[in-house]
């Protein structure tokens, strides 16, 4: 696993937009704190906003390392999967919370130690990156589709406030964590489509700090999947 040093080298390999990005996230999420202990009309109680504080900044940083494939982003991803259950059992947005709790929670310890089996030979702190064939993509398309289906019968059936966008979050979730874990760049693809839903859910169920959060996680998750085709296609052999 990442000790502190590799998390050092990992910050290091932040870009200047990135940083601005986590500014940006961080003065956000001070003012929603700010206005949850001072304004009586708030929507989210103070202590709320504090989980919401800790997420957002974790969040972000986690997803700018797993964008470069270092192995550190699971620190980040650690607090911020505990934290997000937290908002999300809150608001009783309940396919998203199962996601988070029974999958993510799990999954990301088993993919810490995956990926610290399989390091870049160039940056030690960076795993490999492995590609899918094209009829196993068509495959996980399909079964997205069919598990979305499912899960949105069961998620009428427990009062969810989006089932149609929580149940996509649910699918697509599942299966991009799963390539997630297996070093898979295809990941990516299900992330875009994940975070375009994500922020379309906070759009309807306003809340600016996970708006900016997801909203920063869409163009990250761009950045991700051609970083990650850049690392498969000159670095890495593993599949080729």
């Amino acid at each position: 696993m990442a000790g502190i040093g590799e998390v050092r080298a990992s910050i290091k390999d932040l870009k200047r937009y990135e940083w601005i990005m986590a500014a940006i996230m961080i003065g956000i999420a001070g003012l929603a704190v700010y206005k949850g202990f001072t304004d009586p009309n708030s929507k989210n109680p103070g202590w709320l906003t504090i989980v919401n504080f800790i997420s957002a900044i974790c969040g972000v940083f986690c997803v700018f390392l797993t964008a470069k494939a270092s192995v550190s982003n699971f620190w980040f991803a650690t607090v911020n999967t505990t934290v997000y259950i937290i908002y999300l059992g809150y608001w009783h947005i309940w396919g998203t919370f199962a996601l988070e709790l029974i999958v993510y929670f799990p999954i990301n310890f088993i993919s810490w130690f995956i990926w610290s089996k399989h390091r870049d030979e160039q940056k030690e702190h960076l795993t490999k990156s492995k590609r899918l064939t094209w009829y196993v993509d068509l495959i996980v398309a399909a079964g997205v589709v069919a598990f979305a289906v499912v899960a949105h019968a069961v998620l009428v059936k427990l009062h969810g406030t989006v089932p149609w966008l929580d149940a996509f979050t649910l699918a697509i979730g599942i299966v991009a964590v799963v390539l997630e874990m297996f070093r898979y760049r295809e990941q990516y693809v299900l992330w875009i489509i994940t975070d375009v839903i994500a922020v379309a859910m906070y759009i309807q169920h306003f809340d600016a700090v996970y708006l900016t959060k997801k909203s920063i996680y869409l163009i990250v998750a761009v950045i991700g999947l051609i970083n990650w085709i850049k690392l498969n296609r000159t670095r890495n052999v593993e599949n080729k």
